[in-house]
């Protein structure tokens, strides 16, 4: 862990966190090729986004073309903010979160497909989304994807998040607890399946919302895909339908595009060494759908590498 991890993890404030990654700004990527730094902005620990980036820096640590250095987060919408501002290199992000946020960035890749994984306790009567009316639920950390997403579940469940339901959002170790002391009826995780921190046996269980997959794409856009869960993803489980997201990991404008290509050339050649224990379940990085970032143009360096990789 870096120090500027250990400094966002004590909790310093926001306005903190960015004006020391401001000072630090001139640490970013280095002119030429080899010992780049590579500020990327992941996640919250125990989530699929931290243990990615941390997975990408090993490999980088392995090639010494580039050096991954995994700045701890809130999710999606905190690391869009850090990007647009200019205080990290790359970052990962829901799909959805980027549509709401677009600004101007490349991508460098489409990585994985996040799971929204609705969460109550296993003696929960809670069946469906829209049996979360006058319950609490914890919609994913301020900052992460899920609060966006998880408002717009809600909404298309035909419920009003600042009415129907008392909601929260608290990172994802504080909503487990929440979840299992009672203080909370439900919340919602977006990540990889299985996550460690999903899997207690016979305490909780997964919310069915494949039924929401179709109409979120139609009032939201194609962004969103229906997705299984099979039985054996987590202890004492049962196979549920839920909606999925794609992750994209981007890349800000003035990534050098040497700097790019390297990040991509991981991407490719060590797709098998790129898969978190939170994936390993239902997902695994191809290679043939890295291009795949939609209305998300590729950074030139990324396109470039897909060019002499596809031949």
């Amino acid at each position: 862990m870096t120090s500027r991890e250990s400094i966002v993890r004590r909790g310093i404030g926001r306005r903190g966190f960015l004006a020391l990654a401001a000072a630090a700004g001139v640490a970013g990527c280095a002119p030429g090729g080899r010992g780049a730094t590579v500020r990327l902005a992941s996640g919250e620990v125990g989530g699929f986004y931290y243990a990615f980036a941390g997975l990408l820096g090993l490999a980088a640590a392995d090639i010494g073309d580039v050096r991954i250095e995994r700045i701890t987060t809130s999710g999606s919408q905190d690391n869009l903010s850090l990007l647009a501002r200019g205080h990290v290199d790359a970052a990962l992000t829901l799909a959805d979160s980027l549509r709401e946020n677009p600004g101007r960035v490349s991508a460098l890749g489409r990585v994985y497909e996040n799971y929204l994984q609705l969460v109550v306790r296993a003696d929960s009567p809670i069946g469906s989304v829209a049996d979360l009316r006058g319950t609490r639920v914890s919609l994913g950390a301020d900052g992460s994807g899920a609060a966006l997403t998880g408002e717009r579940i809600l909404r298309v469940a035909g419920l009003d998040p600042a009415v129907d339901v008392a909601v929260s959002h608290r990172p994802l170790a504080e909503a487990v607890a929440a979840l299992t002391a009672g203080e909370a009826d439900a919340l919602l995780w977006a990540g990889g399946v299985p996550t460690a921190l999903l899997a207690v046996p016979s305490r909780m269980r997964l919310v069915d919302m494949g039924e929401l997959a179709a109409p979120m794409r139609e009032w939201f856009g194609p962004v969103y895909d229906r997705v299984a869960i099979p039985a054996d993803a987590y202890p004492g489980g049962a196979s549920v339908h839920t909606i999925g997201v794609a992750n994209l990991l981007l890349a800000a404008e003035t990534m050098p595009d040497h700097v790019a290509a390297a990040i991509v050339e991981l991407l490719v050649r060590h797709a098998d060494a790129l898969v978190p224990t939170e994936a390993a379940g239902t997902q695994f990085l191809d290679g043939r759908s890295l291009i795949s970032t939609g209305s998300i143009p590729l950074h030139p360096g990324a396109a470039a590498f897909y060019r002499r990789w596809h031949g």
